[in-house]
C-alpha cells in the first residue's frame, strides 16, 4: 500500500483523510488519488505535520 505511513499516522491521530486533504488545501478526490503513488519527503513531511496540526485541534 502506497503513503501507508500517512495513513497510519491519520488513522492512530483520528483524523479522517478528507480532514486532511482540506487542511492540505486540496479536495478530496484529489487527495485520494494522489495517495495511489507514494509521496515525495517533502509530500510526506507536509501531510504529517498537518496530521499533527489536526491532532492538536480536536
Amino acid at each position: 500500500m502506497k503513503n501507508k505511513e500517512i495513513r497510519e499516522a491519520a488513522h492512530n491521530a483520528g483524523v479522517k483523510l478528507w480532514q486532511l486533504a482540506e487542511e492540505l488545501g486540496m479536495s478530496d478526490c484529489c487527495f485520494s488519488r494522489k495517495l495511489r503513488k507514494e509521496f515525495s519527503p517533502e509530500e510526506k513531511t507536509k501531510a504529517l505535520n498537518a496530521i499533527e496540526r489536526l491532532k492538536a485541534v480536536s
